[in-house]
């Protein structure tokens, strides 16, 4: 798999990924998400390909404080061949470059799969409460 910044052209096969993994959400417009990570950081956002498919991604950012992966996604037909260590691998080389001491995400608590797969990486549960709050509402997709 060979890992690049996205690219404009990339959206309709990146939308597509996210939901054949089941990563959308009425409530997250994904075409919005990927437009305001274009924002921020657009270098900061993968996507991996492999035979000229796109077959992964990760959106990345750093805060200053801490460092972030969403939309971790690796097509189902490609899982399980090291896709998913080599974006994340890719994303904590490109944080650490910038100073970031630590690494957050969220998974879903019914995701048992992606759990398990961070938890291999040497990722651990942080002793927190995740709490949101919708700033801007998305037009259910």
């Amino acid at each position: 798999m060979k890992i690049r910044a996205y690219r404009h052209y990339d959206e309709q096969a990146v939308v597509a990924l996210w939901r054949s993994c089941g990563l959308t959400r009425p409530w997250n417009d994904p075409g919005r998400d990927i437009a305001r990570k274009l924002t921020q950081q657009p270098e900061l956002f993968l996507v991996g390909t492999y035979q000229d498919m796109l077959v992964g991604t990760a959106m990345v950012g750093f805060d200053g404080h801490r460092g972030w992966i969403n939309y971790l996604a690796v097509a189902p037909a490609f899982q399980g061949k090291s896709f998913g260590r080599q974006l994340v691998q890719e994303a904590e080389r490109l944080l650490i470059e910038r100073g970031c001491p630590k690494l957050n995400l969220q998974v879903r608590s019914s995701n048992t799969q992606a759990i398990a797969f961070y938890r291999k990486l040497g990722y651990a549960q942080d002793d927190v409460v995740s709490f949101g709050r919708r700033l801007i509402q998305d037009d259910a997709n």
